[in-house]
């Protein structure tokens, strides 16, 4: 059996399955565990943004959500009159379906560490789910008017 798997491997197609394969259950494990997928039950994007928008990444700039999963430098995020709109670039895409949260559902904070400055967003007033992004992200967004105080 061992020697079958191997030999699967060496050829560019079955490593190129096992590639796609792994790349994909990483994919869905950090879904999960930063809580992308809980959120996408509720939020799945229906719709486009209305209004004006502001939008900031996916380059250059610091997010990352549940347990410190990272999405720096892969996330978009779009702020409209109506909601915060979240999308990630498409080789990244696998469990992690665009989403669409209203203003409603998210509430505002601040957090430092060390000298690094982020807007802590809570997203889904069901799921409460952390999303740190840089104050630079936050202020690109528009976010910074929002906070409390």
């Amino acid at each position: 059996m061992q020697d079958r798997l191997n030999g699967f491997l060496d050829t560019p197609y079955g490593f190129a399955i096992f590639f796609v394969t792994l790349w994909c259950v990483i994919s869905f494990f950090i879904s999960f565990l930063g809580g992308w997928h809980s959120l996408s039950r509720r939020f799945k994007k229906q719709s486009e943004p209305y209004g004006e928008t502001k939008s900031a990444g996916p380059l250059f700039y610091r997010v990352q959500m549940r347990f410190r999963a990272n999405y720096g430098n892969i996330i978009r995020l779009t702020a409209a009159e109506d909601a915060l709109y979240l999308s990630i670039l498409f080789f990244f895409r696998v469990g992690h379906p665009p989403l669409r949260i209203p203003w409603n559902e998210i509430q505002f904070g601040r957090a430092k560490f060390l000298w690094l400055k982020f807007v802590v967003l809570t997203l889904g007033n069901e799921e409460n789910i952390p999303m740190r992004i840089s104050e630079r992200m936050a202020r690109k967004l528009g976010i910074l008017e929002r906070l409390p105080g």
